[in-house]
């Protein structure tokens, strides 16, 4: 099941050629991963308040299809590829339209307080599951 997320280009999403600078490829995907865990009821910032457990990006595997412009009406997918132990894998795409613009593999872990890896609370793992 995948999530949607719109995000519109501002002026100051580009760069000098105009287009979409690369790295805010970067904060489109963190946008629509953020809505995709509110969507599915978890309160990160309570989560990190009762538990001290946040959820950090170990890797990203990018590729930059084709540029987005000033005023673009942008549409950023998350989905669960898999959800393991203490990690979470995505798969996010950010299209215009039907044009995929940006693709990225996304592998997030599970932090504890002490900033080591943590397994899923059964409780977060029944809310991130597929339905």
């Amino acid at each position: 099941m995948s999530h949607s997320h719109a995000v519109r280009v501002y002026y100051e999403d580009t760069d000098l050629a105009g287009i979409v600078y690369y790295a805010n490829y970067l904060k489109f995907i963190e946008r629509g991963r953020s809505e995709w865990v509110r969507t599915r009821g978890v309160d990160q910032g309570r989560l990190k308040a009762e538990t001290g457990i946040v959820f950090a990006v170990r890797r990203v595997e990018a590729d930059y299809l084709r540029p987005a412009v000033f005023d673009d009406l942008l549409t950023v997918t998350t989905e669960l590829r898999t959800l393991g132990g203490a990690r979470i894998d995505l798969w996010q795409q950010v299209l215009r339209g039907d044009a995929v613009l940006f693709t990225a593999a996304v592998t997030l872990v599970c932090l504890g307080a002490d900033g080591r890896a943590h397994r899923l609370p059964d409780a977060i793992r029944a809310l991130l599951a597929p339905v």
